[in-house]
């Protein structure tokens, strides 16, 4: 199985996955320009570790040991000095990339020290920038990085990465090539799913590979980027940025689905089929619940579902 995404939305893809398959890669979205990450990236001209850290600790395990060090890694400084909002995990996965020279070691080393049930990659080889056409009252402006493709007033039609045509991680690509599964969404639909597709040799690979295809759709509307988006308008848009992407699943939860009959055109638009099941959480916010996910996407995986 490989998982793309980003952020919170991988997170809940990869805590679901690695209690499925013991063959988990996740490819990660590098275009993070806030906060800790943004600092990291500004400061030493690193890829922007954040995501990658977030995928790594969905991948520990339930056991003492992994709870343990995935709170570790995910523990964020409060100071009142320089150190303040720094994620310990950033600045871990950092320093082995100084040590190393080498981004994909120093991550497969994190992996290691956390027990993690799988491989975390980046998307690309260099850190990149989304540009985003926002469009406000008839007007549209291009803005560009992805704390101001989150917080622009207004709707986001199309995404482009700068630079346009970054290489992708070598190892990204491969596992792509040996996938059964690979696995969209959740998440940021405009930051952390589509940017994967605007790789160009991603993009191809992802085109070409024998894996089928799964997209797991969001629960809820993302502030910012997709306010007022229908479950159908995400389809529409991941037709519109990848037209000659075809989709065998998409999943969705009963509670997102408005007009069902919609949904699944959109899906058959894809080549897809439409499953419905229940996979948020019970207390009624908007998370995917980690077993209740696992259990449809291994039906899923499976036949039979």
């Amino acid at each position: 199985m490989v998982a793309f995404g980003g952020g919170h939305g991988l997170y809940a893809s990869l805590s679901a996955l690695r209690r499925v398959t013991g063959e988990l890669t996740a490819v990660v979205t590098v275009a993070d320009d806030g906060g800790s990450s943004g600092r990291l990236r500004r400061e030493l001209g690193v890829l922007p570790p954040g995501d990658l850290r977030m995928a790594l600790a969905a991948l520990c395990g339930d056991d003492d040991w992994g709870q343990t060090w995935s709170k570790v890694v995910q523990h964020r400084f409060r100071s009142e000095g320089e150190l303040h909002g720094h994620a310990l995990g950033n600045l871990l996965i950092v320093a082995l990339w100084e040590l190393l020279d080498d981004p994909v070691a120093g991550l497969d080393w994190v992996g290691r020290l956390l027990g993690a049930h799988g491989r975390v990659l980046p998307m690309a080889s260099v850190p990149i920038d989304i540009e985003a056409e926002v469009e406000l009252d008839g007007m549209v402006t291009v803005v560009r990085g992805q704390v101001a493709c989150a917080v622009t007033p207004g709707n986001v039609q199309a995404i482009s990465l700068v630079p346009a045509d970054p290489p992708a991680c070598p190892e990204a690509v491969e596992a792509v090539r040996g996938a059964d599964w690979v696995v969209f969404g959740p998440g940021s639909w405009f930051t952390s799913v589509l940017p994967h597709l605007k790789v160009p040799q991603l993009a191809e690979v992802l085109h070409a590979t024998a894996a089928r295809r799964l997209v797991t759709l969001n629960l809820a509307p993302q502030p910012g980027e997709t306010d007022g988006f229908s479950a159908e308008k995400h389809l529409q848009v991941l037709r519109e940025h990848a037209p000659d992407l075809t989709v065998d699943v998409v999943l969705a939860d009963h509670g997102v689905v408005e007009e069902r009959d919609e949904l699944e055109k959109a899906a058959d638009a894809l080549g897809g089929r439409l499953v419905l099941a229940d996979v948020a959480a019970s207390d009624g916010s908007p998370r995917h619940d980690a077993r209740r996910l696992a259990s449809v996407l291994d039906e899923i995986f499976r036949g039979k579902r």
